[in-house]
């Protein structure tokens, strides 16, 4: 079975339906800057949809070449479905957040019940794991596409990385899928580099952050082929979860409103700071690539290997963090030393 044609249909009708939406998106679709906005211009919110559009024409072709869905995989392609669509509606006419929460945690539930088939109770168990995997990779891709290109750049890496792992492992459903996510975000990404075109939105965003924890998912229950292990899933979106969960973690414990929109993520921090988002999103994908590397190389390692891998992952993050505290509180001239130089001179 070639995945070229699929892969080549994928890039092209999202690159296809990213200049015809710049043309005949509806005006409700225009993204005007506030306080709270990254980009200074208006811009065109919800161009995700080709990513979607783009993953389900070369879904198509693969099928038709004789690809399988079983009813697991279709659990996940409903669930993410869904939650895209939901997410398209909020892009052109903004609803409350927590419908929006709701249909994540509906998707997530119609995946995790089509995955989980057998009763068996440590099954079960880790379901329940699995289900709250999905709805915060979700809404961590969700959070993390903040400026222009970053969101869209950790597609294409983790895409890439999860195809290999696919063709590695022998997995014919987790190559395809991520094969076709990392396509659907080409094709799309040339509307996105700084300065934007257009943003994904919700749409692409939580369509790409579902398909992702899914389709980690079904490969470490054995969904399409050999198991891939669950470290993988863990370590791929390092500085995506990090990133996210650290800001959130801060956000509560100083008794912010965690769920109401804002600009402390470190990422939102370093173009505060003054750096630029091209600056940022480069920062991120060499990340992303430091990270999908150490996903990959947890493959081929054994126990207590992976879990140092992991750590290893998570640990460029910390120099991020460094980063911007440095940026936040510059070191001010010791004056007083400045003087008697001045006078030993």
């Amino acid at each position: 079975m070639l995945l070229l044609p699929p892969l080549v249909l994928s890039i092209g009708v999202a690159a296809a339906g990213g200049w015809l939406y710049l043309r005949r998106a509806p005006r409700r679709a225009l993204d005007v800057p506030n306080a709270r906005s990254s980009h200074t211009r208006p811009t065109l919110r919800g161009g995700g949809l080709v990513i979607v559009l783009g993953f389900v024409a070369g879904l198509v072709v693969w099928l038709l070449d004789g690809g399988i869905l079983s009813p697991r995989a279709l659990g996940w392609l409903a669930g993410a479905l869904l939650v895209a669509a939901v997410s398209f509606v909020d892009d052109l006419r903004p609803l409350p957040a927590l419908p929006r929460l709701i249909v994540h945690i509906v998707g997530a539930l119609v995946l995790t019940v089509a995955g989980v088939q057998e009763r068996d109770p440590g099954l079960l168990l880790a379901s329940v794991a699995a289900f709250t995997y999905v709805v915060v990779l979700t809404n961590v891709y969700n959070f993390m596409d903040g400026i222009d290109g970053l969101a869209a750049a950790q597609a294409i890496i983790a895409g890439i990385a999860v195809a290999i792992a696919g063709a590695v492992t022998g997995n014919g459903l987790v190559t395809a899928g991520g094969s076709l996510l990392a396509g659907s975000a080409l094709g799309f990404g040339p509307y996105n580099l700084p300065p934007a075109r257009m943003f994904m939105g919700d749409v692409g965003s939580t369509f790409l952050g579902f398909s992702f924890a899914g389709l980690m998912l079904l490969a470490n229950i054995g969904v399409g082929g050999n198991r891939l292990p669950i470290e993988f899933g863990l370590v791929l979106f390092a500085p995506f979860v990090f990133d996210s969960l650290v800001t959130l973690s801060r956000r509560v414990v100083r008794g912010e409103r965690w769920y109401m929109a804002h600009r402390s993520h470190y990422y939102q921090r370093l173009v505060s700071c003054g750096l630029s988002h091209g600056q940022v999103t480069s920062l991120y994908a060499g990340l992303g690539v430091v990270a999908a590397a150490a996903a990959l190389a947890v493959l081929f390692a054994m126990e207590p290997l992976r879990e140092v891998l992991a750590v290893v992952a998570y640990a460029p993050m910390l120099g991020v963090v460094a980063l911007v505290y440095r940026l936040e509180h510059p070191q001010q001239p010791n004056q007083g030393s400045h003087v008697v130089t001045q006078g030993q001179s």
